[in-house]
């Protein structure tokens, strides 16, 4: 089973990322297949070998303690011998009824975790494991072309050390562990090579950055979990400003009244493909997006995964409890943004208005709002627990941009105005409720007319 596994697993992994769609979904589902059947067989496996083992415990015993038995009392052997033996054997008795019970009981924790792992929905998945380790494909360039070998990888993540050991080492050569000090990590662009599930990792002891290839999708996921991986950073060009802006205008033509629209999120495998094939650098931006290929969920899910993939927009302060000051300081910091970055929150944002505005139908009001584009718009350099605690704060920040759109994308701040300062800490604690803006009398939000998002194309104004 092991070895018709793996076979299968590595034509799988030599397939083309630029075979068709339809092709790779019957490859992932066949594999998944062979992926389950390879699962129950090494847990039976398992199960048998622990059976065998713990048997020995006491199948071997027994019938030496009633053959010991058995002599003392047909041999009608001297009391003072039987009562010598008789210690012993209670003790014996003891700990053979003790290792039967714990066999037992062992016996159905195992049948029990057998059946959760031939049920994956039942598999929880794991939260901070402080190592992972699993195979990896490592890409290895040579002079005559590229290789790819198989290695058994580790990562520590408190110490960032990437282990790895040849999983075939060659029998002429002695290869040891190789030990690498992370930088970073990214999702390498499916476009950029011919193979999937692959992602870099920059190290120190290196120049140039190691591409690996995971054994799936959610393989991949887990290492770049782990390694605090980023997806390949995206430029904030015209190509760029061109997609948001037929995203927001098919957005508005068609799913505008569609109940949870940014809220429900599209396939993974055709967000990526639509994202590919946009960004294409033959020809960029030459895709019909009233194609059926695509609905309202994978584009709204493309947009978004795009704009987080850009630099980032906003870091904006809102710890203050004054809702003046932080309006304040938004309405300042944000035209202390690059021009371009400035450009693209106002059409995103005039946007967002436009659907709040139809909240009655799709549900989707500027808190909702707030808490699917806090953590897109604004992110951390590092995944930190103070980062995540932030995260309220980037929600009331999306909210007071949907809600004061006119005042501050339509009207410069004064010019002797500043951003304001922080308010001194505090000397008594704060009590402890959920800090947010949704308690305030709700806001008409009426849709903005924009000429910008009436015609996309005549509009549209190149960047320099």
């Amino acid at each position: 089973e092991s070895e018709k596994y793996y076979s299968q697993l590595d034509k799988h992994l030599n397939l083309s990322a630029k075979k068709k769609e339809t092709q790779l979904q019957e490859a992932d589902e066949l594999l998944d297949k062979e992926r389950r059947n390879f699962y129950e067989s090494s847990v039976e496996y398992v199960y048998q070998i622990q059976q065998v083992q713990d048997r020995k415990k006491f199948d071997v015993v027994e019938p030496v303690l009633a053959f010991l038995h058995s002599i003392l009392t047909l041999n009608n052997l001297t009391v003072e011998t039987t009562q010598d033996f008789m210690p012993y054997k209670q003790e014996l008795q003891l700990s053979l009824q003790n290792t039967r019970n714990h066999f037992e009981s062992t016996r159905e924790e195992i049948e029990e975790l057998m059946k959760r792992m031939k049920n994956p929905t039942q598999i929880g998945k794991m939260h901070s494991q402080p190592v992972i380790e699993g195979y990896l494909y490592s890409q290895e360039k040579w002079a005559l072309g590229v290789s790819w070998v198989k290695y058994y990888c580790k990562y520590h993540q408190d110490r960032k050390l990437f282990v790895m050991v040849p999983a075939e080492p060659k029998p002429a050569t002695k290869q040891g562990p190789t030990e690498l000090k992370l930088k970073s990590c990214f999702r390498r662009k499916t476009e950029s090579i011919d193979k999937r599930f692959c992602f870099d990792i920059e190290t120190y002891e290196r120049n140039t950055p190691v591409t690996l290839q995971a054994v799936s999708e959610a393989n991949r996921k887990l290492w770049m979990e782990a390694m605090y991986g980023k997806e390949p950073v995206m430029e904030l060009n015209e190509v760029g400003f061109k997609f948001v802006r037929k995203c927001i205008n098919f957005v508005e033509t068609k799913g505008l009244t569609q109940e949870g629209v940014y809220r429900t999120v599209g396939s993974n495998i055709q967000v990526q493909k639509l994202l590919n094939v946009f960004f294409d650098q033959k020809c960029p931006g030459d895709v019909d997006f009233h194609s059926s290929d695509w609905d309202i969920k994978t584009i709204t899910s493309a947009m978004k995964f795009y704009l987080r993939c850009v630099p980032i927009f906003l870091n904006y302060p809102a710890e203050s409890d004054n809702l003046d000051v932080r309006l304040g300081a938004i309405h300042c910091l944000t035209y202390k943004l690059p021009e371009k970055n400035q450009e693209m929150l106002s059409l995103l944002i005039q946007h967002l208005v436009n659907v709040c505005g139809n909240s009655g139908d799709n549900l989707m009001t500027p808190s909702n709002m707030g808490v699917i584009f806090g953590p897109t718009l604004m992110r951390a350099e590092e995944e930190t627990v103070a980062a995540m605690l932030d995260i309220k704060f980037q929600n009331i920040v999306v909210e007071i941009l949907i809600e004061d759109y006119t005042k501050i994308f339509c009207s410069a701040p004064e010019e002797s105005s500043t951003a304001p300062p922080m308010p001194p800490p505090r000397i008594t604690p704060r009590k402890r409720q959920p800090i947010t803006i949704a308690k305030r009398p709700l806001r008409v939000c009426l849709a903005v007319n924009c000429g910008q998002l009436q015609n996309t194309e005549s509009n549209y104004l190149p960047l320099v």
